[in-house]
């Protein structure tokens, strides 16, 4: 009788675990969400009910360009701000974008000398034909941008990459003697391309490491706006390669060196053209740079493609982005989802372009020009000022922007806007050296990124931009998992890469 008992017991336990392993393996994932109705990267466990559930398939064994990084860029402006709140608001800023617990950016931006979005016209070499530019001096830094710089590397464990970029040279190097417009003069090449190596060496003096540079920003002009100079793609390759990169390579400067960094379009691709038939300019370009101020919709996939089938082992990095011509709306979290932004485009851009530049939500725009760009492969993306005020500055032009944080510095109050969070769910998740994979996507209506982390979790980037709840079935190889997405809502999922089954014993 024992015995006959012991082979039912055998059989029972037999059948449930070969019941259990018939039963859908589900994926081990966590899932954060922003969205119109309030959530802010909260991760969520409960969701609501949909109509239809839309299939997403990942495909892991589809790789693409490797992840240089996403963040945002240290300005005059932002670093003036925080030297104007509270050390616990400072800190608090701080940690949200470069902690543990915060956006963890990763890859960043400064100007050199200033920008529209210092208090003033400024330069590290005043002294006009100082030719060996023994008066260099990086001073105008020492107590706002450095200092924050310094602060973030102090809370960020993996560290950041800092990309700078020029916005002109002094006056007195240039054709029109201004800070507007303007030209290079040949006679100062070689003046110009020691200033760049100087900088490295001042700010190494302070203990901070530059990665990389822009040739110059937006070389196309701004002539009668603020700080510019101009290059035609010829001319800035003939800096290049017979100035700033041998001067680089002669002061031992392992740096990188970005070419173009202006809109994307047809400028875009006329500009790589000459920047990479020129076998001599090619070798010292590691790659393009592009800003977003062609369209608030349209991320021209057309254009990325082409830079990057034109030189495919090269970096292209997103730069510089905001929504412009704005000033921020002072802690109203639907305005950022309301479609009522509109940019510089919406006013004067010429009428044959003026279709570009529609009333748009900043939050869609954000989410939208990432995802678009990483699946046409951009490898970094850079916002523009971390932190504005509530006129969308102090910006010497009163050229006034929108920043993903706004600060009072009357009241010493902060701001953390719906973009804040937006940029979290590609930065925090989407770690540097990841690699972009492929995926399958039902729902047109939907747009989908994916990436596969160094630690081999994987994370997916879901944007809804319709009023409708919709139902997800993600799948990953033998696995799934189902959940939905609110209307109007980012999410991104991150697969650990563990699996379970829905039956335990």
């Amino acid at each position: 009788m024992k015995r006959y008992f012991s082979y039912i017991i055998m059989f029972l336990l037999t059948t449930v675990l070969l019941s259990a392993c018939n039963q859908p393996k589900t994926l081990d994932v966590e899932i954060f969400e922003t969205s119109e109705s309030g959530n802010s990267l909260t991760k969520i466990n409960e969701f609501p009910a949909a109509e239809k559930v839309v299939e997403i398939s990942i495909l892991p064994e589809e790789r693409f360009q490797k992840i240089t990084g996403f963040g945002g860029s240290f300005t005059e402006a932002s670093a003036y701000l925080l030297n104007n709140l509270s050390k616990e608001n400072r800190d608090k800023i701080i940690e949200a974008y470069f902690g543990e617990s915060g956006a963890r950016y990763s890859l960043t931006r400064t100007h050199m000398n200033s920008c529209d979005f210092s208090l003033g016209n400024y330069s590290y070499t005043p002294v006009a034909d100082d030719l060996e530019l023994n008066n260099f001096s990086v001073k105008e830094d020492l107590d706002d941008i450095i200092p924050m710089i310094k602060d973030a590397m102090a809370v960020s464990k993996d560290g950041f990459k800092i990309l700078s970029s020029p916005w002109t040279a002094p006056p007195w190097m240039k054709d029109n003697k201004d800070w507007r417009g303007g030209k290079l003069l040949p006679q100062y090449y070689d003046t110009w391309a020691l200033f760049f190596s100087k900088y490295i060496d001042a700010y190494k003096a302070e203990g901070i490491d530059i990665w990389g540079f822009t040739v110059e920003n937006e070389p196309l002009g701004n002539d009668n706006n603020w700080e510019s100079m101009h290059f035609t793609a010829h001319e800035m390759n003939d800096f290049v390669k017979n100035h700033l990169g041998p001067k680089l390579d002669a002061d031992g400067h392992d740096v990188k060196i970005l070419g173009y960094d202006q809109n994307r379009g047809e400028e875009l691709k006329e500009w790589v053209d000459v920047m990479y038939d020129d076998e001599i300019a090619k070798n010292y370009f590691d790659g393009t740079a592009i800003h977003w101020y062609a369209s608030t919709y349209d991320y021209f996939p057309e254009s990325l493609q082409y830079a990057h089938n034109k030189a495919p082992d090269k970096l292209l990095i997103q730069t510089e982005a905001c929504v412009d011509a704005e000033v921020p709306k002072w802690k109203d979290d639907k305005w950022y989802w309301a479609k009522e932004a509109t940019d510089w485009g919406w006013d004067w851009a010429p009428e044959e372009q003026r279709f570009l530049h529609p009333k748009y939500e900043p939050v869609f725009r954000y989410a939208r020009d990432i995802i678009g760009c990483m699946n046409n492969h951009v490898d970094g993306w850079i916002d523009w000022n971390m932190v504005l005020d509530k006129q969308g500055g102090p910006n010497w032009f009163k050229n006034w922007c929108v920043a993903p944080v706004i600060a009072d510095i009357e009241t010493d109050e902060v701001y953390f806007t719906p973009i804040f969070s937006t940029m979290a769910h590609f930065s925090r998740f989407i770690r540097p050296e990841a690699v972009r994979i492929g995926f399958e996507n039902a729902d047109n209506e939907l747009m989908v990124t994916a990436a596969k982390n160094p630690d081999g979790s994987i994370a997916v980037i879901i944007f809804n931009p319709t009023e409708e709840i919709k139902g997800i079935q993600l799948k990953l190889n033998e696995t799934s998992t189902e959940f939905a997405i609110r209307g109007k809502a980012i999410q991104t999922i991150v697969i650990t890469g563990k699996e379970k089954n829905h039956t335990s014993i």
